[in-house]
């Protein structure tokens, strides 16, 4: 057996059969290996191929497979790498390398040093010593890019290596559930079933770890309002839920002060916290106590305040809704939503709206349009599990290409990316791919002609946003339609409902850009 041979077994074995790849020279020996039952997604930019992965890993709950063309591809590759290091998605990164002979002479398209080129943002990286070690460098790859906390791995391989003969490495099974300590999850549900006024954060890992129903169980016995953690990548609470109490801002004092006047704070699947500008003051409301349950050990060792429990949170969850019953309480106010809009001009909010009272279940939203995020959490919530996903970098161009990973990990169901306009050209180059493959993905892109939320960042520092903020004269149906992909404009209120009607009824992909008054 030789090592490409030995390498798709290991892949198959592990149910990785699609590769999302752009493809280089040094590549070549691997890709003419390819068995006829793998499928090979191409993206026309290596950025575009590792979120494509990352949103098929996210919505597949599976590792996703990627293909990198040695340095510069590795380089073009790092921002959405980072995006996937911070998303949790476990992928498998494989890159191709110059020929061993070759390397002692700094070769044309070799990697000098390749495993720390990606690193700080990959789990483990390896350029296996010998090619007879490329299977079992490529089996560890996958075990640990799926183990907890899971993320992206890295082996570089050199182009003359998947000929060589190795010998067979078989896939093994390999557990990836963390127990929590039983007597701090006890010590936990005695103090929650003691507090007067409990309330909840939650975070991208209650969805990861499919703890929504145990979440939601739990809000319920103990009546409590459950706050979304600050600029949270994944839904975990249903948003018309009467116990919901909004997303928590970005900032120390904002979150301190949204959740004054309880006594007790327990985390779930969250760090303690996110923020994006900096603040003083104190962590928690004064006398809280907080708790954490993650299934993030760095999340665990960084958190500023509290006792954290590392646990897969469904086992963890589960452990508290079997303690002690609560103390009498009463139900908490419910969550004041915002009027409805009229339509009487094309805002995002408007377009928000419309789009909620269009989807059906099983639909899923992915979003890239960072100054519309707050109008998006008010006029359209998130009701079921797995409905959303976002990036957890903050970096830009994800939204696209997850996108179009999402609905290949999801063969028959709808998919609406909901993009900025300054968001959607970091990635432009993927509706080539979502017009290769047919997906039904509708991509919206909400277009205000400028960074929006570079503007509302400035105002928000206190300072005029810069001239060069302006986007001018991008025509995005011209664009679109050069991909392959049926587009259209709207720009009165009165064609957004019949234009997202017929484009929701498309199975293959399609745009529609919104220009929005906002």
């Amino acid at each position: 057996m030789n090592v490409s041979d030995n390498a798709f077994d290991l892949l198959r074995a592990a149910g990785m059969t699609t590769i999302f790849g752009n493809p280089g020279s040094t590549e070549l020996p691997m890709l003419n290996a390819i068995p006829a039952d793998f499928r090979y997604v191409l993206g026309l930019q290596e950025s575009i191929v590792v979120a494509m992965a990352d949103g098929y890993a996210q919505a597949s709950r599976t590792a996703a497979l990627v293909s990198l063309h040695s340095a510069a591809g590795v380089g073009h590759a790092l921002g959405s790498l980072f995006t996937a290091w911070k998303n949790q998605s476990p992928l498998v990164v494989i890159a191709g390398q110059q020929a061993r002979s070759l390397l002692l002479h700094e070769p044309y398209l070799g990697a000098s040093e390749a495993t720390l080129f990606p690193q700080p943002y990959v789990k483990w990286a390896s350029e296996p010593a010998r090619a007879q070690d490329v299977p079992a460098a490529l089996a560890r790859a996958i075990y640990t890019a799926l183990l907890p906390l899971q993320g992206p791995t890295f082996v570089s391989v050199p182009a003359d290596d998947w000929a060589q003969e190795a010998e067979p490495v078989a896939y093994r099974r390999v557990s990836r559930s963390v127990v929590g300590d039983p007597e701090m999850l006890e010590e936990i549900a005695g103090a929650l079933a003691q507090s007067e006024s409990p309330v909840f954060v939650v975070g991208p890992e209650v969805a990861r770890d499919q703890a929504w129903s145990e979440i939601v169980a739990l809000a319920e016995k103990h009546r409590a309002p459950v706050w979304a953690s600050p600029r949270s990548s994944r839904n975990s609470f249903p948003e018309r839920h009467a116990l919901f109490a909004g997303f928590l801002p970005f900032s120390r004092h904002e979150v301190a002060t949204s959740l004054a006047g309880h006594d007790f704070v327990l985390v779930v699947g969250a760090p303690i916290f996110v923020y994006h500008v900096e603040g003083h003051g104190s962590v928690l409301p004064p006398g809280a106590l907080a708790y954490q349950l993650t299934s993030n050990p760095a999340s665990a060792a960084s958190a500023a305040s509290g006792t954290s429990v590392v646990t897969n949170l469904k086992r963890g969850v589960a452990a508290l809704l079997a303690g002690p019953a609560p103390r009498r309480r009463e139900p908490p106010h419910p969550r004041r939503l915002p009027p409805p809009q009229n339509g009487a001009t094309l805002t995002s909010a408007y377009a928000c709206q419309v789009l909620s009272e269009l989807l059906r279940a099983g639909d899923a939203i992915v979003e890239e349009a960072p100054s519309a995020r707050p109008t998006m959490q008010q006029y359209l919530p998130m009701n079921e599990p797995d409905q959303f996903f976002t990036c957890a970098s903050g970096g830009l161009g994800h939204g696209l290409p997850a996108a179009v990973g999402v609905a290949i990990a999801r063969p028959g169901q709808r998919v609406v990316a909901l993009l900025g306009d300054g968001s959607a050209m970091f990635a432009i180059q993927g509706l080539y791919s979502a017009a290769r493959l047919g997906v039904p993905v509708l991509f919206l892109v909400l277009n205000n002609g400028s960074y929006r939320s570079l503007v509302e960042f400035a105002r928000y520092g206190g300072s005029d946003a810069p001239q060069w903020t302006r986007l001018d004269g991008m025509n995005f149906v011209a664009i679109a339609e050069g991909f392959g992909v049926r587009a259209m404009r709207v720009v009165q209120p009165s064609d957004l409902r019949p234009s997202l009607e017929a484009a929701l009824r498309h199975t293959a992909p399609a745009l529609i850009e919104i220009v929005v008054r906002d």
